[in-house]
């Protein structure tokens, strides 16, 4: 049987009220005290009654209650009048202006490093616009001849470059060798004056892991600078209309679509090499996978000078 989960020790057939009328105490018995002498649970027995003549303790009348309840007031209200008086005081800066604290401006950046590059090379370095088609170049002297990739102008008869300071110039095509992908395009000498030639480095020089920066408008984002290494300096690729194998350098520098004749340049703003290509996984055309090439200087200045002859 299950325990029962009601009140103990009483059965099914018990009922709460008073013992039976008719039960009767033998005399003999002791009886109990009776209510008005037995002590009430939690309550003291009242003290013996004092004579007439005695002083009786004031009892608290309405009165006193009344003069009770308003000195508890008073005292809350001076305790709200002091915290009011705190807080009034933390509140009284609210209207301040607020002001977090900031380092001092960082000094100037030091020569060799990635950010005195970039802003040495942004300057010569352009947007191409030709038809549909965008890609990137960059100034190699002050007569305002500019490289850039031939599959960039490839059939285009309208050429136009935005320039790093927002202008927009014309530019015509004076040469281009499809089979080494590489192009130069001429502007007029008033627009020249807006182009900063870039310094030419040597790619023989290159050592794997040299710092490098590519420099381009990868997806239209002109003036856009990304880092990495060199990570192979002879490497095999295949670019260029014949689509024979051709030494590249190879970088990790984030390379996409729009970056195609752009500057690959070294750590001392010299340009090394022209973005060219980059590695794709199967059949995918999709952006950066972190193997990018680009043709080296050394064998662009032989091209560029033979299509300027």
């Amino acid at each position: 049987m299950p325990p029962h989960l009601g009140h103990p020790f009483r059965g099914p057939d018990y009922l709460p009220g008073p013992p039976p009328s008719n039960s009767v105490t033998p005399a003999s018995a002791s009886a109990p005290p009776s209510p008005a002498a037995a002590p009430r649970a939690g309550v003291t027995d009242a003290p013996p009654t004092q004579p007439t003549t005695a002083v009786q303790p004031k009892q608290p009348g309405r009165l006193g209650r009344r003069g009770f309840l308003l000195g508890s007031l008073a005292l809350s209200l001076a305790a709200g009048g002091v915290a009011g008086a705190v807080t009034g005081s933390l509140d009284s800066g609210a209207d301040r202006p607020v002001e977090l604290p900031q380092a001092a401006a960082p000094p100037a950046a030091a020569e060799g490093s990635i950010s005195a590059a970039a802003a040495s090379v942004l300057p010569g370095v352009v947007s191409v616009r030709a038809g549909r088609a965008t890609g990137s170049g960059f100034a190699v002297d002050q007569q305002g001849h500019v490289v850039t990739n031939a599959h960039v102008v490839e059939g285009a008869s309208d050429v136009s470059l935005v320039l790093s300071n927002g202008r927009t110039v014309d530019a015509d095509v004076v040469g281009s060798d499809p089979d080494n992908d590489l192009a130069v395009l001429q502007v007029s000498s008033a627009d020249a004056e807006g182009l900063r030639a870039l310094t030419l480095g040597r790619s023989a020089q290159l050592r794997v892991g040299d710092p490098v920066l590519a420099v381009g408008s990868p997806l239209g984002l002109e003036g856009t600078v990304t880092a990495g290494i060199v990570s192979a300096v002879d490497r095999q690729a295949r670019f260029g209309d014949n689509n024979t194998r051709q030494s590249a350098i190879q970088t990790d520098a984030a390379i996409n679509p729009g970056n195609s004749g752009g500057p690959l340049v070294n750590a001392a703003g010299q340009v090394v090499g022209v973005n060219t290509a980059i590695a794709t996984l199967g059949n995918s055309r999709s952006g950066n996978i972190g193997i990018g090439f680009a043709i080296p200087v050394d064998r662009m200045t032989t091209i560029v000078k033979n299509l300027l002859d």
